[in-house]
């Protein structure tokens, strides 16, 4: 069992990455968590961005949450950013190294990763 202090901290911890994935839908980041996104590595994915959104201290107007299948396998993990008034953007096969320059580049700066939107059609 663990103390009181450490289930406190348990709990404090969580609530933060509970509220960010609340938000206030102003910017919304949506991660492709259906078998084969978790498949390709999109738990890390999504654990960085709850985990950067929040030290940027953007949790107050972006959201990050969690989808079904995104329907482009190949290319998972998927991410799509979803701005007001703007054209989504969708970023493919995703890492949680990538996640930094999305976080700050795309969230903070409003310019998206273009060389992570690239997708090779043949």
């Amino acid at each position: 069992m663990k103390s009181l202090a450490e289930l406190q901290a348990i709990k404090e911890k969580m609530q933060n990455k509970v509220a960010l994935r609340e938000g206030t839908d102003e910017k919304r980041v949506v991660v492709g968590m259906a078998t084969c996104g978790i498949a390709a590595g999109a738990r890390p994915v999504l654990n960085a961005f709850v985990e950067q959104v929040n030290e940027a201290g953007l949790a107050a107007n972006v959201t990050v949450t969690q989808t079904g299948c995104i329907g482009l396998c190949q290319y998972e993990p998927i991410v799509e950013v979803f701005e007001a008034g703007k054209e989504k953007v969708t970023y493919v096969k995703m890492t949680a190294d990538k996640v930094a320059r999305v976080v700050e580049e795309h969230l903070k700066g409003g310019k998206p990763v273009a060389e992570f939107t690239q997708v090779d059609i043949k």
